[in-house]
């Protein structure tokens, strides 16, 4: 792992919701933690196996990230009505099947148990999401692209 590499999945943590992002790749361990300060750390069994190969050059990662202001997450939730479809696992969630095609779903279309509503990707695999039950689109609560957690609401069904 390089340090460009690590410097993207510093920004990928910056840009996310997530709190915590833990990587292996061979014997180098990265793991990278948003604390109480809003500060992203770097820890790692193998930070002298990264350093040798940034030739000791290791990134500023302390820059403080933007959270959300509490008004706007309360605004958020009393906006979410019917049923969650939730994510089952962390990854990248994408709204179409490839950049080209259009979106599997739009707030309003009406959908059926089991229909495909979105792909998220985790660890290289794309993994179809499908409706839990039958109803309309009431929200679309993610954009393509965005990184999502285990149990976060990607869509609401009335």
């Amino acid at each position: 792992m390089n340090i460009e590499e690590i410097k993207g999945l510093v920004r990928l943590l910056e840009e996310s919701k997530l709190s915590c992002l833990e990587i292996t790749e061979g014997s180098t361990k990265i793991r990278l933690e948003k604390n109480i300060a809003s500060n992203a750390i770097l820890t790692s069994s193998a930070l002298s196996t990264v350093q040798n190969e940034a030739q000791n050059v290791v990134p500023d990662i302390t820059a403080p990230l933007v959270e959300a202001k509490p008004e706007e997450a309360n605004q958020a939730k009393t906006m979410s009505v019917g049923t969650p479809i939730k994510s089952p696992m962390v990854g990248v969630f994408y709204a179409a099947p490839s950049p080209d095609d259009v979106p599997y779903i739009a707030v309003g279309d009406t959908v059926k148990k089991g229909d495909v509503v979105c792909i998220v990707e985790a660890m290289k695999l794309l993994n179809e999401i499908v409706a839990e039950c039958d109803g309309v689109i009431s929200e679309i609560c993610v954009e393509n692209g965005d990184v999502v957690e285990f149990g976060q609401p990607l869509f609401y069904i009335k």
